[in-house]
């Protein structure tokens, strides 16, 4: 029973990490947009989410139907492993070989923090629910 109350919570956290991870990540290339040579990076949202989720032995879905579309193969991993950073693809070349696009990584950036303000938004109002629920207001 109390795996359904905090289910949603837990994944919600996770989400949450990866979030900050990715703020901290898109900050770092904000800040060398100058350091020649420097190769931006960043990681794919969805898929660290599937390996953070899988690592943990949580329900994301279940296809009942042959007619549903196929699950993303979700093998175990640790949270530490779904943090795991690639490098940018390089839209514009620069001179000195610098492969930050400052216009999409400003993008990027308010686009992960208004996804971090939902997440926390979330958790915190299913706090207030949980809380309500237990003190029977």
């Amino acid at each position: 029973m109390l795996d359904k109350m905090v289910g949603s919570v837990d994944f919600q956290s996770k989400a949450l990490v990866l979030r900050a991870e990715r703020q901290r990540t898109i900050a770092s290339n904000i800040a060398n947009v100058d350091t020649p040579g420097y190769v931006a990076r960043d990681f794919n949202f969805k898929e660290a989410m599937s390996a953070a989720t899988a690592s943990q032995g949580m329900l994301v879905g279940n296809k009942t139907d042959n007619r549903h579309m196929n699950l993303p193969d979700l093998e175990g991993s640790s949270l530490g492993e779904a943090q795991k950073r690639g490098y940018s693809v390089q839209s514009q070349p620069n001179m000195d070989n610098n492969t930050v696009d400052l216009d999409r990584e400003r993008a990027n950036f308010v686009d992960n923090s208004v996804r971090y303000e939902a997440t926390l938004r979330f958790i915190n109002g299913t706090a207030k629910t949980m809380l309500s629920a237990i003190t029977g207001q």
